[in-house]
């Protein structure tokens, strides 16, 4: 196994991360984004204002998404698993 492949890999696996979470993650986003413009116009400054419709936004993008990550997640791995004699030498 070469240092161009070690490359390779971790390049293709932090792809797939980043593919994975990333739609969760600017959802995340945007909703935290949206509570604080409210909490600052409104001025009302609650802990929990911030926290649950980050939470319940982030369930439910899991919920919508999981078959998509599942199958981005399974052809990697169908992908890394079909390569591996090239990985043992």
């Amino acid at each position: 196994m070469t240092e161009l492949t070690i490359a390779k890999l971790a390049k293709e696996a932090l792809a797939t991360v980043l593919l994975v979470a990333g739609p969760i993650l600017a959802l995340s986003l945007v909703v935290g984004l949206l509570v604080s413009i409210f909490q600052a116009t409104t001025q009302i400054q609650e802990q929990t204002l911030a926290f649950v419709p980050k939470i319940l936004t982030v369930l439910g993008a899991t919920v919508i998404l999981a078959p998509w990550m599942l199958r981005v997640m399974m052809e990697f791995t169908i992908r890394l698993l079909s390569n591996m004699n090239q990985f043992v030498r």
